[in-house]
Formats: structure tokens, C-alpha cells, sequence
């Protein structure tokens, strides 16, 4: 009989006791991630002003590819008034918005850095070269861009991380859908921005919209 009156009360003490209990959630990775990193979460920042900043901002920023690359060759100070932007601090080079309409003379396809070679003055020349990913090379969208600036980050690897979140997020929204066959000779439009090319070489632009064949 003790032994059932222990067993009873013992029984008695878990009922009591559960009502207090809280489930706690697991967190999924990117919430773990996000807590690590003291709330920095460059994805979710970039999805969040993509479609109400970014694409606006680029909207009203650039100009056609031949008159921006044009300007700048002959007057730097006054292209990068109009269409560029640069961090002050840093020695990132000069970016500019632009806004391209060609013909596609060339399409690298089978690199993971895949790019379309395109002819903006009908002369069977490629003007400018446009990445479509899924790897893409550099920074252009967030330097573009005169809204955010390094000193809002932490350190030099979340801004890093962020500029990349532009790449990821644009991939996945749009390149990544994009068909990779028959593509020399078709007609093809984006918005984007290309940081300052070396003398000789073409210019990279990193497109935010792109349509291929109308």
C-alpha cells in the first residue's frame, strides 16, 4: 500500500506539472543562422527592397548602354553624376545603371559563369557582355545602388555576403529559368549595372530584368 500511495502521488506530481511546460520550436537553419549572426540575414534584407527599391532605383538611374558607355569614355565626372555610383570610402571602381537593347552574337552556355555576348549598335560586334548565372562575378547590383552603404554592416564580410545576396536572389527570380539553347541571333533586353571595364575589355553588366526573344 505505500508503495501504490508513492507511485500515486508521484503520478499526481507530473499532472500537476505539465500544464506548466512549454514547447519550444526548433528553429530551421536559416533561423539558427540569422540568430548566430545577431539577426544578418542578406537573403531575406535583399528579397525585402527588391521589388519596392532595387528595381525602381534602376528604373530611373540608367540609361541606354551606348549612351552611358559613351559618356563615360568622354566625360567620367558627368557619367558617373548621371547613371554611376561608388562607396566613398574603399577603391571599388565606379558602376553604372544601364539599360541594354541588342542582339545576342555569342552565348556561353556550357560555363557555370554563362554569358551572352551582345551587339547594341548593329555593327556584328559584341558592346557589352550580360551574365546569366548561375555564377555570377562581382558586385555590380549592390554598388549600383546609393541607398546602402558599407557602414550599415558590421564588417567586411557582410557586406560581401549582402552584394552576394543580390546574385543568389536574381538567379533564382529570374536567370535560372531562362532558356540556355538557340540563343545567338535573338533579341535581348535588360537592366542592370556594370562596374567601370578595363580599357580594351568589354563591359560585364549584371542584369536585374533581362528578356531574351521579345
Amino acid at each position: 500500500m505505500p508503495m501504490f500511495r508513492a507511485a500515486a502521488f508521484f503520478t499526481l506530481a507530473i499532472a500537476l506539472a505539465l500544464p506548466g511546460c512549454k514547447i519550444i520550436k526548433t528553429p530551421t537553419a536559416e533561423e539558427a543562422a540569422e540568430a548566430a549572426s545577431g539577426g544578418f540575414n542578406p537573403d531575406r534584407q535583399v528579397a525585402e527592397i527588391w521589388d519596392r527599391k532595387v528595381i525602381p532605383f534602376l528604373e530611373k538611374r540608367a540609361g541606354p548602354f551606348q549612351e552611358v558607355s559613351s559618356l563615360t569614355a568622354s566625360d567620367l565626372d558627368a557619367a558617373a553624376a548621371k547613371y554611376g555610383h561608388k562607396e566613398k570610402d574603399g577603391t571599388a571602381p565606379w558602376t553604372f545603371a544601364a539599360k541594354v537593347a541588342g542582339t545576342i552574337i555569342k552565348a556561353e552556355t556550357k560555363s557555370r559563369a554563362a554569358y551572352l555576348d551582345t551587339d547594341v549598335d548593329g555593327d556584328g560586334k559584341a558592346d557589352v557582355r550580360i551574365q546569366i548565372g548561375p555564377v555570377i562575378k562581382g558586385t555590380a547590383i549592390r554598388d549600383s545602388l546609393d541607398f546602402v552603404n558599407f557602414n550599415e554592416f558590421k564588417n567586411q564580410i557582410q557586406w560581401a555576403e549582402f552584394g552576394k545576396a543580390f546574385n543568389i536572389h536574381v538567379n533564382g527570380l529570374t536567370l535560372e529559368k531562362l532558356s540556355r539553347e538557340g540563343l545567338e541571333g535573338k533579341k535581348v533586353q535588360a537592366l542592370g549595372a556594370y562596374p567601370l571595364p578595363s580599357t580594351g575589355q568589354p563591359a560585364l553588366l549584371t542584369p536585374a530584368t533581362i528578356t531574351i526573344g521579345g
